[in-house]
């Protein structure tokens, strides 16, 4: 009967998918599959022929086998690797190369034999590819062909570098990136302009070939693309669907790559549910949005038509649940983000009680703020209460060179026409010339020029801030040691970030602690201060009293907002009020126009953040609630 039930849930997917809670515990089980495949074959005296793949997907399960031949004895020197990809052209030994790549995770930390090792060589000419191609096959079948491929998958659907357009049957070739797996390689290259146009890879049809193949994704952002891949028709626009063809194929994800499988994001259309006041929530606004009609305008026929007759039938009559979620939607709005004083906060999102509550914004980079919750920082210091900015990074990666030589100069300048010495500055402007005129793609800027564009983003922090109402003694610059550690080492945050977190809200004692709950920042900033602020919170929970009364809010908005049915806070705001906010955030000129880092949305931070707000507050108005200019959106966390 499980079984029956089982195949019933995934009835939309046409290939084998396997979840775990997390990719640390995903990668760690795919890590053991390798091993035990490679312990077999030795048992056996044979060569074990792995796929190997690249980027932040694999980098878990390297990990993992690295532990188990330092820590279980596994050894390497019957294995043979054929690596998928590589950038054209590229040289061996550059920071950017899947040959560093591959020496840095696994093959510097095990015993494989040197001669056993094959990627694709980037540094040939064009002319010599067709033939290296040839014989890049020839060698595969020479071993008897991959006994296993690991696989990422990007957000083009691309397995390898094989992009839309490539065929079912193509082998390994040269070929031309798409511009968004240019754009998601930006950051590793120091911008798009400095990304290879190509890349040598294997074909889909060498893919193919492999006795097992095991595709793994991780996180949110995979999410639509994996739908795509599992769920969708095959077709050569997302070419990861032709693994539908395979019976050798699994999917290895975790839960949040998983989320938009229609097992998850819409059960009811696949099995029966466990009706709890979430789920019903989440599926009477998808019903509302699914058939165009306002909530209090659903009718059983609607319910009974779109897979929900069972929440109908259990928890009816419709027109009640209609009326318990519009309400709780209603509820979720208030134009007092601290809490109203004097009022009834039985049905709002925030307590009445202190009326003026001292609050802590913590902001990743030195705009998030007010690009993500401008209007609702306004609010809450027009309304008294007492509100400190923790600008957590100096985000000084992020500002164009020719920006940091023009403040140089202008202090240049300003200390000339005051009849300052300024020679030692000229110096220095001189050197930092000189090395941006020199500087290679993303050669790291020595200190002097990152100090400037650090004071640069900084200054226009405190432009922000105060135009939002702070006094300077309540904005914060934490500058935490883990995003200069960052730039150097794998898993920087340490000890000391949290420290440093704990001494701040210690001594704020916060009623509210707003924190950017924004994780598909393409720099992973986002996360790791999400990460720091939690843990600093959870020690303080357990030898702080204050700590109880502290409750901390999630926000979104510069890369994308939550769903209707998450939020449970939403602050409207007014035409005047989202003014307010677009000069607030004006004051980051040095992020105006085209930032350094702008992900793969191509509109303005300003821009981005009032389309995503006046979003918002068009999917409340079409679910039949007040329609308001704008709103942004807050979930509690628990901690």
């Amino acid at each position: 009967m499980a079984r029956l039930n089982l195949l019933e849930e995934t009835r939309y997917e046409k290939l084998p998918v396997t979840i775990y809670p997390d990719e640390h515990i995903a990668s760690k089980k795919v890590a053991a599959r390798i091993a035990n495949l490679i312990r077999e074959k030795q048992e056996n005296n044979q060569p074990a022929v792995l796929g190997l793949a690249t980027g932040q997907t694999p980098v878990g399960v390297y990990a993992e086998l690295v532990r188990l031949h330092r820590e279980e004895g596994l050894s390497f020197k019957n294995v043979v690797t054929f690596n998928l990809d590589e950038y054209y052209p590229m040289k061996p030994e550059s920071a950017q190369s899947y040959v560093t790549f591959m020496n840095e995770h696994l093959f510097n930390h095990v015993d494989i034999n040197r001669a056993n090792v094959h990627i694709p060589d980037g540094t040939l000419s064009l002319d010599e590819i067709p033939a290296y191609c040839i014989e890049y096959e020839r060698k595969i079948s020479s071993y008897g062909g991959l006994d296993l491929q690991i696989l990422g998958i990007g957000r083009t659907g691309h397995i390898g570098f094989n992009e839309p357009g490539s065929a079912p049957n193509s082998g390994t070739r040269l070929v031309t990136l798409d511009d968004l797996t240019r754009r998601d390689a930006s950051r590793d290259f120091g911008g798009k302009a400095n990304v290879p146009t190509k890349a040598i890879t294997m074909g889909i049809g060498t893919i193919f070939k492999a006795r097992e193949i095991i595709l793994m994704a991780w996180n949110q952002k995979k999410a639509p693309i994996i739908r795509k891949a599992v769920e969708g028709e095959i077709s050569s626009e997302v070419p990861a669907t032709y693994l539908q063809l395979s019976d050798k194929v699994e999917f290895v994800i975790d839960t949040d790559a998983a989320s938009e499988l229609t097992r998850f994001k819409t059960p009811w259309l696949v099995k029966d549910c466990t009706w709890t006041d979430y789920l019903i929530r989440k599926a009477v606004i998808w019903l509302a949005q699914h058939t165009g009609k306002p909530i209090l305008k659903l009718t059983e026929e609607d319910y009974n038509n779109n897979g929900m007759a069972q929440l109908a039938t259990e928890k009816g009559p419709v027109y009640d649940i209609n009326i318990r979620i519009f309400n709780e939607i209603q509820h979720t709005i208030t134009g007092w983000p601290g809490g109203k004083p004097n009022a009834d906060d039985s049905q709002r999102p925030e307590r009445a009680v202190p009326a003026h509550k001292r609050v802590v914004i913590f902001s990743p980079h030195p705009d998030d703020d007010v690009i993500s919750m401008g209007g609702t920082f306004i609010r809450l210091a027009d309304q008294g209460h007492d509100v400190h900015v923790a600008y957590q990074t100096s985000g000084n990666t992020a500002v164009w060179d020719d920006d940091a030589l023009r403040f140089v100069e202008f202090a240049i300048d300003f200390g000339k026409s005051q009849q300052l010495d300024t020679k030692q500055l000229e110096n220095l402007y001189g050197n930092m010339r000189n090395f941006v005129a020199a500087k290679q793609p993303n050669q790291p800027d020595p200190k002097e020029i990152l100090t400037v564009k650090g004071l640069i983003r900084k200054g226009e922090a405190i432009a922000g801030a105060r135009f939002a109402g702070l006094p300077d003694d309540h904005i914060h610059f934490m500058d935490l040691p883990f995003y200069d550690r960052g730039k150097v080492q794998k898993n920087p945050v340490g000890e000391d970030d949290i420290l440093q977190t704990m001494e701040l809200l210690r001594s704020i004692k916060p009623h509210q602690v707003f924190a950017a709950g924004d994780f598909a920042d393409p720099h992973g900033t986002h996360k790791i201060c999400f990460d720091i602020v939690l843990k600093a919170l959870q020690r303080l929970k357990a030898t702080d009293d204050w700590v109880k009364d502290c409750w901390l809010w999630l926000y979104r908005g510069a890369w994308h907002e939550f769903e209707v049915y998450e939020i449970e806070m939403a602050v409207p705001l007014s035409p005047s009020e989202v003014e307010r906010k677009r000069l607030a955030i004006f004051k980051h000129q040095s992020q105006k126009d085209r930032p350094v880092f702008p992900g793969d949305d191509a509109r303005e931070f300003w821009v981005r953040a009032e389309d995503r707000t006046r979003e918002t507050a068009h999917i409340y108005d079409e679910l039949g609630l007040a329609e308001y200019e704008a709103m942004e959106a807050f979930i509690r966390y628990s901690f």
